[in-house]
């Protein structure tokens, strides 16, 4: 996939209304997981194609005016890149794409996540793996207060965002409200159910 994006993917992607559940918060996505999905987030993730950027963007954009938050009290959670990943992609992934989100939408950002440790490449690992893979992975650099939301690109078996919450919960404080997630992409089936919204 080059620079740009081709009609025919474009017209692929359907914007849709998602929710599943991941452990006990839901996660709310714009897109199916298919295979025109999947080569326009490596080609944003890997390839930092500002075409691909921006469809992924607009995905998540689009889900947040379908849910209708209230961008004065909620704040948003990028799930962060290890630096390894950083100096590869030249840039923090899902941090950047958050940040020109809150720039579209005025919705605050609470970065209070990081990697704690060395992770594989989630990519070719199965579930089991990348549950453990990824279990105690994050820990919190600032308090999380008031109602967030976790940003992603894609949720396939959960255990990225599993892990989030976890690390949130470990520290859970009287000012904070709810969690949520919005991802770009939504796998179908997922192994902890999907269902379609309209």
């Amino acid at each position: 996939m080059g620079p740009s994006i081709c009609s025919n993917c474009k017209s692929e992607l359907q914007l849709g209304f998602y929710k599943t559940r991941v452990e006990a918060i839901t996660v709310y996505s714009g897109l199916l997981y298919t295979n025109t999905a999947s080569k326009i987030i490596i080609a944003a993730k890997e390839n930092g194609f500002k075409a691909a950027d921006e469809l992924i963007i607009a995905a998540i954009l689009g889900t947040l005016e379908k849910l209708h938050v209230d961008s004065k009290t909620l704040h948003l959670v990028p799930i962060p890149s290890s630096r390894q990943t950083q100096r590869r992609r030249g840039r923090s992934f899902i941090a950047d794409l958050t940040q020109e989100m809150s720039a579209k939408t005025g919705i605050a950002i609470n970065d209070c996540l990081e990697i704690s440790r060395k992770v594989k490449d989630q990519s070719t690992l199965r579930r089991a793996e990348r549950v453990a893979n990824m279990h105690g992975a994050f820990n919190l650099k600032s308090s999380p207060r008031g109602d967030l939301l976790i940003i992603d690109d894609v949720v396939t078996t959960g255990a990225t965002l599993r892990e989030a919450i976890r690390a949130i919960n470990s520290q859970r404080t009287q000012g904070m409200s709810t969690i949520s997630a919005v991802t770009a992409c939504v796998a179908q089936p997922l192994r902890y159910g999907v269902e379609p919204t309209l």
